[in-house]
């Protein structure tokens, strides 16, 4: 059978020759393939699976909503599952952020942000703030703008002749930190930099992933970081825009990871677990005072002018709203204490082994960077592709993980038990004892 599919950040002249299964159905947390084969779905089918796949409650109301409408505009119109949605985020999100824009994917939800605050600072007679800064090895999507915020070279460098420029700061992250900062001086010294940045240039906003840098190998923040932050962009009166694509809903242990500190940004960026996992559907929170910037009579043209066709749309607004409904119901954020425990606890096995460089968590994200001598800090060479060998490996034994380059990334659905948590680590080990054990063999 000839695939006509081109499939994402993927090498397609290799692909075929993988073997790659069908995904036909799922269950609860597995996913099953033509063949009738059970993978247990490790990375929440890429980080926006919630409560397991075919929850009742959201099938239901997509079908009750596909009784009424599948999709009408929000250009003009009004639609009440947009509507309570909305009510519904904004009685959530950190209090201040109080007005919704829809789109539909994590990329166009920073995009989004990004857009409003240059043009906020435009309206309020602020021009020469045009300046965004971002973290080394930031990713936050793959439209223009998000890219040109991206820090991962592997990802971006061929498109910078399209990107704009971005004032960059070190992530504190102290193994990888460029200032090779111990950890009790990371903080404080990275947050430094950027309060720096800051009060060196008209800046329109800082953009961070709050707490966790996900794309970039689940790089976690030291406490206190994100605050600092927040009182750096408070002193020289810059935007805070937080992205929680990949951090929001439940995945950090809080709803949303700037909770964590706390924290109330100025934009905040959503998608991914919004509809549990089922649809596309992305919004983009907004402080009153950022959409006050865009009031006036018409002629003004102080509107903003985006959309999207299907922003908004009915269906993916009814499964997110059953979602909601499965987290007040079910007191889903009370029952991750434990579950983040025991995944924590089962994780303890590979803090020596002897190619695990580093094991990284926050939640129920986790990274687990490899390589060939971690006493050195020497990688394995990069044409072994050992991240990737390893999530075939653990494939073959009914579980389907997603690498970072070198960086084995779990992140399971909040809806797993405690038993499919010690069955996730253990093929994980298993795995990269298998993986590695070839490649020093061959």
């Amino acid at each position: 059978m000839i695939d006509h599919v081109w499939y994402p950040f993927t090498q397609m002249q290799e692909f075929s020759n993988e073997g790659a299964p069908t995904i036909v159905r799922g269950e609860g947390c597995f996913l099953v393939d033509s063949e009738g084969r059970r993978y247990l779905d490790g990375i929440s089918s890429l980080w926006c699976n919630v409560h397991g796949h075919r929850r009742r409650e959201i099938d239901g109301a997509i079908v009750a909503q596909l009784g009424r409408v599948a999709h009408s505009t929000l250009l003009g119109l009004r639609s009440p599952p947009a509507v309570e949605l909305a009510r519904r985020l904004v009685a959530l999100a950190p209090a201040g952020l109080e007005r919704v824009f829809y789109s539909d994917s994590g990329s166009t939800a920073v995009e989004i942000a990004l857009k409003m605050a240059f043009q906020s600072w435009r309206n309020r007679g602020q021009a020469e703030r045009q300046t965004f800064v971002a973290l080394g090895e930031a990713y936050h999507g793959d439209t223009i703008g998000s890219v040109s915020l991206g820090g991962i070279m592997l990802f971006h460098q061929v498109f910078e002749p399209l990107l704009f420029r971005v004032r960059r700061v070190p992530a504190p992250h102290c193994r990888r930190c460029p200032l090779a900062l111990r950890p009790s001086s990371c903080e404080l010294e990275c947050a430094g930099l950027l309060a720096r940045a800051l009060a060196e240039e008209a800046t329109a906003a800082v953009v961070i992933e709050p707490m966790v840098q996900g794309a970039a190998g689940m790089i976690v923040h030291p406490k206190g970081y994100l605050r600092k932050v927040r009182e750096a962009c408070d002193r020289s009166g810059a935007l805070l825009i937080c992205d929680e694509v990949a951090t929001g809903f439940g995945r950090t242990g809080r709803m949303f990871a700037c909770e964590h500190e706390g924290v109330r940004p100025d934009l905040m960026a959503v998608a991914k677990g919004l509809t549990g996992g089922y649809l596309p559907l992305a919004a983009t929170l907004a402080t009153e005072e950022v959409f006050s910037a865009f009031l006036g009579e018409h002629a003004a043209g102080r509107h903003f002018f985006h959309g999207h066709t299907y922003t908004g749309n009915a269906l993916a607004c009814a499964a997110a709203l059953a979602s909601l409904d499965i987290f007040a119901d079910e007191r889903v954020l009370e029952t991750l204490p434990t579950k983040i425990g025991r995944l924590s606890a089962g994780l303890e096995r590979l803090e020596g082994h002897p190619h695990v460089l580093e094991v990284r968590r926050c939640g129920l994200m986790v990274g687990i960077e490899l390589a060939a001598d971690p006493g050195r800090g020497e990688p394995f060479d990069a044409r072994l592709r050992m991240g990737h060998r390893v999530i075939l490996r653990a494939r073959a034994h009914g579980v389907i993980l997603r690498p970072l380059g070198d960086v084995v990334v779990l992140m399971p659905p909040l809806a797993i038990t405690e038993d499919q948590i010690d069955t996730l680590v253990e093929v994980t080990a298993r795995s990269i004892d298998e993986a590695t054990a070839d490649a020093c063999c061959s």
